[in-house]
């Protein structure tokens, strides 16, 4: 029962992923997220990680989603037709081909050389706020604060995209 589960969980994880990319529109690519966000969130209960599932919705699904929409309707989510013009984007479609294809390399080279494969065992008190906060704020403290840069470039980027040029 459990496995038919992830299945399901999976299919509208990816479902939503593709929703985030495929999506014309800006707020339904935001709600796409949304729902990825939450598939994620019963992942993580259904691991026994429950800090980690309530952490994600009130976090990402609450707060990141609604930051997003928020910027969405500050910029009026859509652009206008001369704003992106066929020339202008070709340049733009090689470096993401490139950055695609790098990406899938090192996925695939992870999965061949088996550092992507599960661990075994538990620590102790993984799972407890404690462990989260010391091994996220030691170990992983550069990863987490790429995360938030990323996340404040593609939020300055948008606005930069959608706002409209000044008349001189």
């Amino acid at each position: 029962m459990q496995l038919v589960l992830f299945f399901v969980l999976a299919l509208l994880a990816v479902a939503g992923a593709v929703g985030v990319v495929l999506s014309k529109n800006a707020v339904y690519s935001a709600l796409a997220l949304l729902l990825n966000f939450a598939v994620l969130a019963v992942f993580y209960i259904m691991l026994n990680a429950q800090f980690l599932g309530v952490v994600q919705v009130i976090v990402y699904a609450g707060a990141i989603v609604v930051l997003f929409l928020f910027v969405i309707m500050l910029i009026g989510g859509q652009l206008a037709p001369d704003a992106l013009t066929a020339g202008s984007r070709r340049p733009a479609r090689v470096v993401a081909l490139i950055a695609g294809l790098v990406a899938l390399a090192g996925l695939a080279y992870g999965l061949v050389s088996g550092a992507l494969a599960p661990q075994t065992g538990q620590v102790q008190g993984s799972g407890s706020v404690q462990a989260i906060g010391r091994v996220l704020f030691t170990d992983y403290l550069l990863p987490f604060e790429l995360a938030s840069v990323l996340l404040l470039v593609a939020m300055i980027g948008a606005v930069v995209l959608a706002r409209k040029p000044t008349k001189s």
